[in-house]
């Protein structure tokens, strides 16, 4: 797989549902296209675990593994024989911060969430449809940009016409 070889964000965000406070855990690959979302109850070793083994069997193993200073992450990549890999610094994480934005955007205008289940496949739908529309606007020309945007857009609905 061509990802194996990107580095990743690594981070968590807290959601609450029903005033309890659950975690979604999220990995971002340097290009700000999410690539796995997964949500738990905890903020522990073995929730950091499930996350990357659920992520590394989808996309491959990554070649640098930036995250902050959470030590559950540190553990479960010992475990996982890639400790070598992790990345901690100070603004070394903003990409998967700044990725946070956009579904707070829609957690907002959604008026929160009512169960663990309907957050895990929102934050799954929206990862993809986010990664399909979202395309760095500094990146290119106008009319590039338009292109890229018309392309998307008619993909979206072959998509939603099937």
């Amino acid at each position: 797989m061509k990802s194996s070889r990107w580095r990743w964000h690594l981070d968590e965000m807290f959601v609450k549902i029903n005033g309890e406070r659950h975690y979604l855990w999220r990995a971002v690959d340097h290009e700000g296209e999410v690539l796995e979302s997964f949500v738990t109850k905890t903020r522990d070793k073995k929730a950091a675990l499930k996350f990357l083994k659920k992520a590394m069997r989808k996309h491959g193993c990554p070649e640098v593994v930036v995250t902050d200073r959470l030590r559950s992450y540190g553990a479960a990549l010992k475990e996982i024989g890639a400790s070598g890999r992790q990345e901690t610094g100070r603004w070394l994480n903003n990409r998967a911060e700044n990725s946070h934005l956009p579904f707070r955007r829609r957690e907002r205008a959604m008026l929160r969430f009512r169960r663990m289940r309907s957050l895990q496949k929102f934050a799954a739908v929206h990862a993809s449809i986010y990664n399909l529309f979202n395309s760095e606007r500094s990146l290119h020309s106008r009319p590039n940009f338009k292109l890229n945007r018309a392309a998307a857009l008619a993909e979206w609905r072959g998509l939603c016409a099937k």
